[in-house]
């Protein structure tokens, strides 16, 4: 399987994929683990219910992409024409046919001796070793996110008993986890650790480590109103794209924007048909009849700030600062001096070389997590 493009439909590649472990290609045999086994019945059993028969491999998203011949036919959704009036071999009806390749895949049968026993082994009374080890793996704005998160699902629990049973469940895991989290659901914290905890980190499970060379195949968000900077879009696009990034203008309307220097600019996307979180970064163009109109335009400003409160990169070049100033962002520093970057906040004068590649390398970041966000409202 090489996955080298997006689905084309999401419903007929995504929603009718059918995997399961029995699709191996000849040559490849299974093993007699029992759980393995019962996933050769159970998992089949699965796609026959949920894509309606047994002919989903017929589906293209399933269909090998060589021949396959078998002696399967009729029942649900069956696309092919079979002719002959048998379907098993040997048979005398068909002449023999379907027949079986002389020289085609054959089993390989292994004796198996011993006693099979219903007795699990002991790494499986291991419950916490793993979380554990995804905890410790997290930088601090991850714990953050892991902590906002149990206490925003624990705080609609009403029961107090089960709130106290989870916070239970997560001192096995790490203390400060269970303390953080209690403290956020009027739940007593732990008194101590929880027996004997694991340090070891992978840093393959954090976020912090992803790569930061490249801004290909992000998504960059221009938001434009009419009056707006035709020059500074056109230049910070051309720059981005070649980069590796895709660029869409978003304005509260479709069509054409008129401009208040050079070509009039060309609209995507209607600002309300999309969020901030279909995109990686934002850029505000200059334009002071553009930039008057995005702040006022509620949208427009939450857009802005939900993407700074998820630590994207944001840009904004000449007049385009205001917008930021009217979302209540940190980090935004104005200069006459040029090109200033701050916590992935970039702002400039014009879409010169100095600001492209300063805001190309906030891109490639991908997330600014040392942000204080206690202020922005979104």
């Amino acid at each position: 399987m090489v996955l080298n493009r997006n689905p084309d439909n999401f419903f007929a590649e995504t929603e009718q994929v059918a995997f399961h472990t029995a699709n191996v290609v000849p040559g490849i045999d299974f093993t007699n683990d029992p759980l393995l086994q019962a996933r050769l019945f159970s998992y089949p059993d699965t796609q026959l219910i949920r894509l309606g028969g047994p002919n989903f491999t017929q589906l293209p998203v399933n269909r090998p992409l060589n021949e396959v011949s078998n002696h399967h036919r009729d029942g649900y959704h069956q696309t092919t024409v079979h002719r002959g009036r048998a379907a098993y071999h040997p048979n005398s009806l068909g002449g023999g046919c379907p027949a079986i390749a002389g020289d085609g895949y054959a089993h390989f049968q292994e004796r198996v001796d011993g006693n099979k026993i219903r007795k699990r082994s002991e790494s499986f009374a291991d419950h916490y070793s793993q979380a554990t080890l995804f905890w410790n793996s997290m930088a601090d704005w991850e714990k953050d996110h892991i902590v906002a998160a149990f206490r925003f699902e624990l705080g609609k629990v009403e029961p107090m008993h089960v709130r106290e049973g989870v916070v239970r469940n997560l001192a096995a895991v790490h203390h400060d986890l269970a303390t953080r989290v209690a403290e956020g659901i009027g739940v007593e914290p732990p008194a101590g650790p929880a027996g004997t905890v694991s340090d070891q980190r992978s840093p393959a499970l954090s976020q912090a480590n992803s790569p930061t060379d490249t801004v290909a195949t992000r998504k960059i968000a221009i938001l434009a109103a009419d009056g707006v900077d035709g020059d500074h879009v056109r230049a910070a696009t051309t720059a981005l794209t070649e980069a590796g990034a895709t660029c869409e203008v978003l304005a509260a309307v479709d069509g054409s924007l008129s401009a208040a220097a050079g070509d009039d600019v060309e609209v995507t996307r209607p600002l309300t048909t999309v969020a901030s979180v279909l995109y990686d970064a934002v850029l505000v163009p200059g334009g002071d009849r553009s930039v008057q109109a995005l702040a006022g335009d509620g949208d427009a400003v939450h857009f802005v700030s939900e993407a700074f409160k998820h630590g994207k990169a944001i840009g904004a070049l000449g007049d385009g600062v205001s917008l930021l100033e009217v979302a209540r962002l940190t980090s935004v520093r104005r200069s006459d001096q040029g090109t200033v970057a701050d916590q992935g906040v970039v702002t400039g004068g014009t879409a010169d070389g100095d600001f492209t590649e300063a805001f190309v390398t906030a891109v490639a970041a991908h997330r600014h997590p040392e942000r204080d966000l206690s202020a922005v409202p979104a």
